[in-house]
């Protein structure tokens, strides 16, 4: 099974900047069914409730080894994916989950993005475009490529994993994963000179 493969094209602390270059991106690549995902670290009770009601339409999970098996009175199995709307009043049992995430999946492209952005604080977050379609480039060798075409902007984080945080917000392009002869590297590379920028570190795999 192919698999894609991710490389960083742009990197700055500031959040505008950031948006409009993975736009430019996505808007290179968009399809009619391409879909934005959205998923945000929340690594406190204060974190939850604040989220629960700037992301009303959010689902909160734990994805911890080391989550309750028998859920604390009163609030639901986070172990399984929970809308925000049926989280209690009474957040003191999520602490036992803690940390969770918060995610809204596969929705259209700019119905979430800049309200999600606003109000994902501080914490590791990504934003992430997909089913788009890379055009060829015979010119160059390159095939296009719709199965692994993506975009995404990691928010105070340099991994895909949201483990490294980070001052910064990075913006990647996926591409398949080839055999390693240099072909992605240069699609990667390709693709970033589209909309004016360049490969600018090692490249990230799922």
């Amino acid at each position: 099974m192919s698999i894609s493969v991710a490389y960083p094209v742009f990197r700055t602390p500031d959040l505008d900047p950031a948006l409009r270059v993975a736009r430019r991106m996505v808007a290179f690549g968009a399809q009619p069914c391409s879909e934005v995902s959205v998923v945000a670290e929340v690594p406190t009770v204060a974190e939850v409730g604040r989220l629960r009601e700037a992301l009303p339409d959010a689902w909160f999970a734990c994805g911890s080894w080391d989550a309750p098996v028998v859920p604390p009175p009163g609030i639901p199995d986070l172990t399984c994916a929970v809308p925000a709307r049926e989280l209690p009043d009474d957040l003191a049992g999520v602490q036992a989950y803690l940390p969770l995430s918060v995610s809204i999946l596969d929705q259209a492209p700019e119905s979430v993005e800049d309200h999600f952005a606003a109000v994902a604080g501080p914490h590791p977050a990504e934003i992430r475009w997909s089913s788009l379609a890379w055009p060829e480039a015979p010119e160059r060798g390159l095939y296009g490529e719709n199965t692994h075409a993506g975009v995404t902007l990691l928010l105070n984080c340099d991994s895909r994993e949201l483990d490294a945080r980070a001052d910064t917000h990075l913006v990647l392009v996926h591409v398949r994963r080839c055999n390693g002869d240099g072909y992605e590297d240069r699609f990667a590379q390709w693709l970033a000179e589209q909309i004016g920028q360049k490969v600018i570190g090692a490249p990230q795999y799922s």
